[in-house]
């Protein structure tokens, strides 16, 4: 008989025992029935890790774990939440504030992990959550100082020693806090602890540990968080702290360690997506699929040039439908679409919409209109999103084969399963987040703990981007 995986593992020396996956949260927001589907289906599977952040849909990510959670036993779940980022709301605050060591990242994208401004957010994410205290609460990308410095010729050694005196100074904050009640464990979330060392901007595990030890032996340091998937496996096999990876190095000083990005891999200047679109091998829709996808909103913008006779979006009888129709196969990705859609697609919609309810009300019959338009367009957006994926298969295929080829298994499994189930394999890893925003997302990631665990390192090894 095949041998799954133990569906809970400890999280370092915590004391918590986690679901292998994780429910990440990071386009998670309250208002929005789906999410909250897949939350509660993911509750109610098992699973009972959740990963969020202050700046996570500027709040709105918190808010619905606490909607969520206000009907759960909430003994029974693990909460992780950040802070750092001065975004949105906290960009207000921060102008109002004016908190101190903040860095300037860029336009709209501040950061701090500064006591003064870690204080409102700690006290913010358990407003917004509606709980007494969180589990785990994480420093947040504190390497922005690092790369930050890098734009202007840094990071220097002094530059580096000024980073850990500030990651210091947060950890004898989160100290008092966790006296207080306000959290029981923190650590932290870095984009950059798998560099290499010959990188100026690596965050360093060791270096962090070291930081906390020299607060207090019995420091509550004991959870970091770092990207990690097949195309992106430094965390598991580049040797940066003092001879050790930091899976080993985690795994020897009792370290949970939580990876995000399983599923979105970064390799030279494209995102690669670690799914299936359509069944393995299967040919990609053309572009007689597009236009079925965007006959009911074709239709309807018929109606509006019909009946009220006003002007489409593009003018006369061209509408939305034939834009779409025109710039879709022109789109490279889902991601694409992402950076495409706003300024190209949503925003003149916006001004459209404005204009024309400025000529027609109060006639009803535009308000029913706009009404059953905004709805197609919201569900035409989702098939565009998934018409485009499609045609990313054949990379997925090729992932496969690779795969394959690197010593795994001949499966049946989704592309997403075994990219999965090869990190949830690795010795020191805890849990896997995966983004699950719908609920067949959930189904497909719960799965993998029934699966058979792999060879991860070995396989990582051969794998060939």
């Amino acid at each position: 008989m095949t041998r799954s995986h133990d569906t809970y593992r400890q999280l370092g020396s915590t004391g918590l025992s986690c679901h292998r996956i994780g429910f990440g949260c990071y386009r998670i927001a309250a208002g929005n029935p789906g999410h909250q589907a897949a939350l509660e289906a993911y509750l109610d599977r098992g699973g009972n890790l959740i990963d969020t952040s202050a700046n996570y849909t500027d709040g709105l990510s918190e808010t619905l774990i606490g909607q969520v959670l206000a009907r759960r036993d909430r003994g029974k779940v693990i909460v992780v939440t950040k802070g750092g980022y001065i975004q949105g709301q906290n960009m207000e605050l921060a102008q109002q504030r004016n908190f101190p060591e903040t860095v300037f990242y860029g336009d709209g994208i501040w950061h701090s992990i500064h006591p003064e401004f870690l204080a409102t957010q700690v006290e913010r994410s358990l407003e917004r959550m509606k709980l007494a205290h969180v589990d785990v609460y994480l420093l947040h990308n504190p390497e922005y100082f690092l790369t930050e410095k890098e734009h202007h010729g840094g990071p220097s050694p002094s530059d580096h020693e000024e980073f850990y005196r500030r990651i210091r100074q947060a950890f004898a904050y989160l100290e008092e806090q966790v006296d207080r009640g306000t959290i029981r464990w923190y650590g932290i979330s870095s984009n950059n602890f798998a560099l290499p060392p010959s990188d100026r901007t690596m965050t360093s595990v060791g270096r962090c540990l070291a930081e906390a030890r020299a607060i207090r032996e019995d420091h509550h340091f004991r959870v970091v968080q770092l990207p990690m998937n097949l195309y992106e496996p430094g965390g598991a096999v580049v040797v940066n702290n003092g001879g050790k990876t930091v899976l080993e190095l985690c795994g020897e000083s009792g370290l949970g360690v939580l990876v995000n990005r399983p599923l979105n891999a970064f390799t030279g200047r494209r995102m690669i997506r670690l799914a299936d679109f359509i069944e393995p091998g299967e040919k990609a829709p053309g572009p007689e699929a597009l236009r079925e996808v965007l006959q009911p909103l074709r239709a309807h913008e018929a109606r509006l040039a019909l009946e009220l006779g006003a002007p489409l979006l593009r003018g006369g009888n061209n509408g939305l439908a034939d834009f779409l129709e025109e710039i879709v196969p022109q789109i490279q990705s889902p991601a694409h679409w992402e950076q495409a859609a706003g300024p190209h697609v949503i925003g003149p919609l916006q001004r459209w919409l404005a204009q024309t309810k400025e000529r027609l009300s109060p006639d009803m019959r535009w308000e029913a209109w706009q009404l059953d338009f905004v709805e197609l367009c919201n569900a035409v957006f989702d098939e565009v999103s998934r018409f485009l994926a499609a045609k990313e298969q054949t990379v997925s295929d090729r992932v496969r084969a690779r795969l394959v080829s690197a010593g795994y298994p001949q499966t049946g499994e989704s592309l997403s399963r075994i990219a999965m189930n090869v990190l949830a394999s690795l010795p020191g890893l805890n849990c896997v987040l995966c983004g699950m925003r719908r609920v067949e997302y959930v189904e497909d990631a719960m799965g993998v703990a029934a699966m058979a665990p792999v060879d991860a390192l070995a396989i990582l090894s051969r794998f060939e981007p």
